[in-house]
């Protein structure tokens, strides 16, 4: 017997256990106990592992067959009492899950585990599903799965629209993005309540894309009543979650900085790293003072997880923006790094560093005027934010975003100055 099969057959062996023993404790006592327990299970995942052995698939296909009649033998029998099929149903995947064991061993124990957790939470899932999870969730959780499994797939992955600007794959994979942003918001509110849940989602949806978590804390607030303690203390919370966006902005910056060009990063070093703690500190404040009024805020509603008409609406705007920034590029070219940077940076700062580091980098521009294309290129990704911020939020959301990202831009720039004026 070679080592494979060997392990095969003992990955098969504690499949039947694992699920058996799940089984086995829910099986009750006595005439009315359910059809299987350890014993079956046991038995089932090894006689999968053995057809597989004796005469592949086809034996294997026969075994399961016979099963699941068995399986639905015992049904018949007892569904008077128990009308469910989760225990037939896991015999006979128990039988599949060993004979799989015998060609990929790695894989059918990985399956098996999760079968067995899934058993395990049963009551957990249940309590979730009719408890917590409100019907609006649960539709916003099944459009969410369509758009990432159907929709995006079934993209065109490729450049289209005037110039070649427009990437349907990438349009949608950004609608994706936006609805994901603000579902993490949501669930960070309902874990952690707005307060710290908005700034905590904010600050990580920044690392993915600090434009849409704006646009998502956006559409979070909107429509809100800012007259009414919850209300504004949202608002706050979701002013401090796109500022915090912003810092995880120029974490990458520096990040990209230092990979691509050293010299380059540690001109920005010390700037970027206090522009960084000026918009901490400015967060911070609108977080302090979210939870002000007579109400707590925690029992404000917090709306549904995503929007997605407003998503796509984002979505429009990106990629006028987009078409914007080709038309600009085919009219003046790519001569001068700091209409590039301009460009570029009004929808990726990072991948417009990257360019100007990487020109450094092979000499085809002086350090100096890579500083200047690459302060040129975060701001205008600033003005692109607070654009999104007003479409999304409204006039009173762009007008806290504006301040929180020109204060944490001002010291990078006056920075940046002296520094180079060295």
């Amino acid at each position: 017997m070679s080592g494979t099969t060997l392990i095969g057959l003992c990955v098969a062996l504690g499949i039947g256990l694992l699920i058996g023993a799940e089984r086995e404790r829910r099986k009750g006592q006595g005439p009315a106990r359910g059809p299987a327990g350890i014993r079956t299970f046991t038995v089932a995942a090894l006689t999968g592992a053995v057809g597989m052995l004796v005469g592949g698939a086809v034996v294997v296909a026969v075994a399961v067959l016979c099963i699941g009649a068995l399986a639905f033998l015992a049904y018949q029998r007892g569904r008077t009492d128990d009308p469910g099929l989760t225990t037939e149903i896991a015999l006979i995947l128990t039988a599949l899950l060993g004979g799989l064991a015998m060609r990929d061993a790695a894989l059918a124990a990985g399956t098996g585990a999760a079968l067995g957790l899934l058993l395990a939470t049963r009551d957990r899932i249940h309590h979730f599903v009719r408890g917590v999870l409100s019907e609006q969730e649960l539709h916003d959780g099944l459009l969410f799965a369509a758009a990432v499994l159907i929709i995006l797939p079934l993209a065109p992955d490729s450049a289209m629209g005037p110039y070649g600007a427009v990437n349907p794959h990438q349009m949608v994979l950004l609608i994706v993005l936006v609805m994901g942003v603000n579902a993490l918001g949501y669930i960070a509110s309902r874990v952690l309540g707005p307060r710290y849940g908005l700034p905590v989602a904010g600050l990580a949806g920044g690392f993915v894309s600090s434009t849409a978590t704006i646009h998502a804390m956006g559409t979070r607030i909107r429509g809100l009543d800012v007259f009414q303690p919850e209300s504004l203390g949202i608002a706050r919370a979701a002013t401090a979650g796109g500022v915090l966006s912003s810092v995880a902005t120029l974490a990458q910056l520096l990040l990209v900085l230092w990979l691509v060009n050293r010299d380059l990063a540690m001109r920005f070093a010390i700037p970027v790293l206090v522009g960084m703690l000026v918009s901490i500190a400015y967060s911070i404040y609108f977080v302090r003072r979210s939870v002000s009024g007579p109400t707590p805020m925690a029992s404000a509603a917090i709306g549904r997880a995503f929007n997605p008409v407003a998503a796509t609406g984002f979505v429009g705007i990106v990629g006028v923006l987009l078409v914007l920034a080709a038309t600009l590029n085919a009219w003046f070219g790519a001569q001068g790094l700091l209409l590039s940077a301009l460009i570029g940076g009004l929808l990726d700062p990072h991948a417009a560093a990257a360019s100007v580091a990487a020109t450094v980098a092979r000499g085809g521009a002086d350090i100096e005027v890579a500083v200047w294309s690459i302060l040129v290129a975060v701001s205008a990704n600033a003005v692109t934010k607070v654009v999104v911020a007003y479409q999304s939020g409204g006039p009173q959301y762009a007008g806290k975003i504006a301040p929180g990202l020109a204060l944490g831009l001002a010291p990078i720039w006056i920075l940046s100055f002296f520094i180079n004026a060295r």
